[in-house]
Order: structure tokens, then sequence, then C-alpha cells
């Protein structure tokens, strides 16, 4: 009950500032006793306890709570825990980072990935059967995506960035929009990739109010082939070579974050292919923002004068503007401003 009434104490304070509560269920802190007892996200067992999870958020905190949000970048937790070994539970193949003793790049991010697909299908569809028509709530999950650029006018190039794409963003959004993955990832990954039985297909297709979008950066995509002893791992599967420089210039300026480079002209791009290819759903854009790099040196005067993060700001919404104007359903914006 402690954490119960820590939300409950939080929602109302919330509320009572006249802020709106928009409540993420899972932003990558898998309990230790499921990673224990089955392996957490490697286990589809983990749908059925993620869903009685959600219940009793939906029961307890759902008559003020009016969005939720079932997952926050189900990519970077995929990817981050289960590939490249930089997230919890540090799971990659030996030949994706040195001294990673467990996982398997090449397997465990599309399990793992396939298994929040279906977790939150099973959030989504408890609430809309016991709870959505009292509370009148809305019900989503948040994706992340770069922009992709083809690295040049050649044909390869341009169908490695479609294909760079499928590998981020399609992952998620076509399951969500149309009961499978993208036929690149399934011609490329083949039978690594898990299938959706037509009940799973039929329960993740449309298993969103909104949906929650996340971006920060643009990558240039250029084609690649790889050689027949290239070890099975997501970072190579999509056969591109993804790079912020082309010909000696960097795609934008460079923030605090090592991946985080500022070209706000890909969130338009972005926006305006999420309505071209998955029909225009309503959109919350849950993340942007950016990070500074550091100067610890700054007086705290001159480190108030936030120029970078004003700019990143004006520019960033200024495209989300454009693509309004050209009937993209945005509803919403969400600074990021932790750091």
């Amino acid at each position: 009950m402690e954490g119960i009434n820590y939300y409950n104490n939080l929602i109302d304070k919330l509320i009572s500032e006249g802020i709106e509560p928009f409540v993420t269920l899972f932003h990558w802190d898998s309990p230790q006793v499921l990673e224990q007892q089955y392996g957490g996200f490697l286990s589809q067992l983990i749908v059925e306890d993620f869903k009685d999870y959600a219940s009793i958020c939906f029961r307890e905190f759902g008559d003020r709570v009016k969005y939720w949000i079932t997952f926050n970048e189900p990519w970077s937790f995929s990817i981050g825990g289960y590939s490249s070994g930089t997230y919890a539970p540090g799971r990659c193949s030996s030949s994706a980072k040195p001294g990673c003793s467990m996982g398997d790049s090449g397997r465990e991010p599309y399990i793992v990935a396939h298994n929040q697909l279906l977790a939150h299908a099973a959030a989504v569809q408890v609430y809309r059967d016991k709870y959505q028509i009292e509370q009148k709530g809305k019900i989503s999950i948040t994706i992340v995506s770069n922009w992709i650029i083809p690295y040049s006018n050649s044909k390869e190039d341009k169908d490695a960035s479609k294909r760079a794409l499928d590998f981020m963003y399609g992952w998620f959004m076509d399951p969500l929009t149309k009961g499978h993955y993208p036929l690149s990832m399934k011609t490329l990954v083949g039978n690594r990739l898990p299938k959706f039985t037509k009940e799973q297909a039929r329960a993740v297709k449309g298993s969103f109010d909104f949906i929650g979008l996340n971006y920060y950066s643009a990558r240039y995509a250029r084609n690649t082939k790889h050689k027949s002893n290239t070890k099975e791992s997501y970072s190579t599967d999509s056969q591109t070579d993804q790079r912020v420089e082309r010909n000696g210039t960097y795609i934008g300026p460079k923030a605090g974050s090592s991946w985080l480079y500022i070209y706000p002209r890909g969130i338009e791009e972005l926006l305006l292919y999420t309505k071209k290819t998955y029909n225009n759903p309503t959109i919350y854009i849950t993340e942007n923002g950016v990070d500074e790099i550091n100067n610890e040196n700054l007086p705290l005067q001159e480190a108030l004068i936030d120029n970078t993060r004003i700019e990143f700001y004006q520019q960033h919404i200024f495209y989300v503007q454009r693509a309004l104007k050209q009937g993209v359903d945005v509803r919403g914006y969400f600074a990021w401003s932790l750091f």
C-alpha cells in the first residue's frame, strides 16, 4: 500500500496544481523477482503479470488519470538491455560488447520487443474491457525514432534509409497498425523474428487511442552488405550503416549526450511519414528536448542563459506547426527537461 499511497498523493498534487497526469506504466525497470523467476521480458509469462500490474493501476488511479502509456520506448529497452548491453539487464553477445557474458544480440532483442507488444496489448484489452467506459480515459504506447536520411541519392541508400526506419520505428508501428512486422524485418531476420498468432495479431493491431512519439535526432543511412561470417546481431540485421556525418559535415550540432545531434526538420519529416504510412493517428510528442555539453566552470548567471535549449524548442515547435498545417493530428507536446 505504500507505493499506492505515494502515487495517490503525487497524482492528487499534480491535479491540484492544474497539471494533467500522463502516466507511464513501464520505463525499463523490470522487477528483479521476475527476472530471477523466469527471465523477465524474455518469457511470455511476463504478459499476464504485466496485465495484472496494469489492472491494479487502472483500478487505483484511473478515476483521476485519463491518459495511460503502457511502455516508454520499447525499442530502447530491447536494444539497450538485450543487444548492446548498455542498459539493465545488460545482456548481449560477447561479440557486441567485450565482457558480455550472457545474452544473444541476434535473438533476444526481438523476443523482448515481441513480449512487450503482447503485454501492451493485454493491458489495453483489460483497460477497454473493465475500466475505459466508466473512467473515460485513453491508453497507448510511446515509440521513439530517429529520422533517417539516405546517405546518397542512390536507390541502394534510399532503400537502406527505409530499412533503418523499419528496424526502429516500423518494428512497433507496423504491428500496432497492421498486425505484423515490416517485410524487411521478416526477410532479413528470418526465423529469429517471433511470429504473432492470429489471435495475438488481432489483439496488437489497433491497441492504441493515440501514439506517443519521442523524437530527438536523425541519422544518415548507407546500404551495406555484410560478410557471410558476420555474427547475427540486431545491429547488423538491417544491412545499413547509420552515421551522423556525411562528406565531413555533421547532420547537426552535437548536444551533451553522445547520441544526440540536433536536426529539427526531422520531427516534421517523421510526423509526415507517420501520417502517410500509418493512416494519420492521433499523436502526442511525449519527449523532445536537448541536454547541453557540461561546462562546470560556467558561472551560475551565465548558465541560466539557456539559449541552446530555447533555440532547440523554437526550431522543433516550428516544424511541428508545419506538420500540423499539413494535416498531421498532433494534440500535445512534452518538453524533455530532466537535464
